[in-house]
């Protein structure tokens, strides 16, 4: 197990003093950086957190013994130092949606060429595998990947709207991919060590993200984030549908919020506090509960998706897709019972 805890140790340690350096930086330059629309704070604190758990895990990796760099494995470091510039100029002077997308769907297909792959998909009735590595299958796989690696890259970058949300949910995220990848039917201890990299860092920047956070993790963080679960997701010998599961709250959340905008005629891309954080924080939550929240639920979530085959696991997707539902139907009724007593 040493082999996975230095890589943890590694990115966690240097997290921490990135992060430490990030914060005295921050109350010197922090004038010049944008508010989010999204993230509920007293005050303006730093957020470029995300440049921390960047290089935190890129170090991670690089000075690993036990990993050999491959053309993927550069793709995925390589597109990580994308993401850093293209947020960290977001964090500063925001950018338009449409460059936004932009540079996440070249992102996504940099990646693809560079060998990040769908080769197969399970069904998930029979069990049956379709193989994507050859002819027409290669194009679907294609669009798989970018459709994949973008909406997690937006599922996380919405998430990160309180203090622990995004940090919490990848740490949560990435040890699970790490357990998985020791299955015995899985058996790759190279993605375990990539996993627990990405928990070390993301659990250093957490312990400065939890309420009341001294740091955030900026748009490159939480599209880090994002980008590096659905990454190791493929890695993993696409285990997306484990991923599916660990993120469902937050995915299901963010498909609720696009309904919502379009139903009222809004842009879907525009940010405001419609997500479930915010209107459990209408109800009277506290930053740190809703948190809490998230992590049991996901906790919970990702020890059935650990526990269960292919069928399992679309069960299990369905009915929390539909638990979810009910949930966010019923705080929306909530919500305006509340207002209606207050108006």
């Amino acid at each position: 197990m040493l082999k996975y805890l230095i890589p943890f140790l590694i990115a966690f340690i240097i997290a921490i003093i990135f992060i430490i350096l990030g914060i005295i930086l921050g109350r010197k330059i922090k004038k010049n950086v944008r508010e989010g629309i999204r993230h509920i704070h007293s005050k303006r604190i730093f957020r470029f957190g995300g440049i921390a758990i960047i290089i935190a895990f890129n170090s991670a990796i690089i000075f690993n013994k036990d990993l050999v760099i491959t053309p993927q494995l550069w793709g995925i470091l390589a597109a990580s130092w994308a993401i850093m510039i293209v947020g960290t100029w977001d964090d500063f002077k925001e950018m338009f949606w449409k460059a936004q997308l932009f540079y996440q769907v070249t992102i996504a297909v940099f990646v693809f060429i560079m060998g990040i792959r769908i080769y197969y998909i399970t069904n998930p009735l029979t069990g049956g595998i379709l193989n994507l590595d050859t002819g027409i299958g290669v194009l679907f796989s294609a669009i798989l990947v970018i459709f994949w690696i973008t909406l997690m890259i937006n599922a996380l970058n919405w998430l990160d709207g309180i203090d622990g949300l995004s940090g919490g949910i990848t740490f949560i995220g990435a040890i699970t991919i790490f357990f998985l990848s020791l299955k015995p039917e899985v058996n790759q201890p190279p993605m375990a060590i990539l996993a627990m990299s990405l928990a070390g860092a993301s659990l250093g920047f957490l312990i400065f993200n939890f309420y009341p956070s001294r740091i955030l993790a900026g748009t490159a963080g939480s599209m880090f984030m994002g980008f590096s679960l659905a990454v190791l997701a493929i890695f993993a010998g696409t285990k997306i549908a484990t991923s599916l599961l660990v993120m469902s709250l937050p995915l299901i959340d963010f498909i609720w919020v696009i309904g919502e905008r379009y139903r009222s005629g809004r842009s879907i891309f525009k940010a405001d506090k419609s997500h479930l954080h915010h209107k459990l924080i209408e109800l009277g939550w506290s930053q740190k509960k809703i948190s809490l929240f998230f992590y049991l639920v996901t906790i919970l979530i990702s020890i059935i998706a650990l526990n269960t085959r292919t069928i399992g696991k679309s069960i299990t997707l369905i009915l929390t897709a539909l638990i979810v539902l009910i949930f966010l139907t019923f705080i929306n009724k909530k919500i305006k019972n509340y207002k209606k007593i207050k108006d």
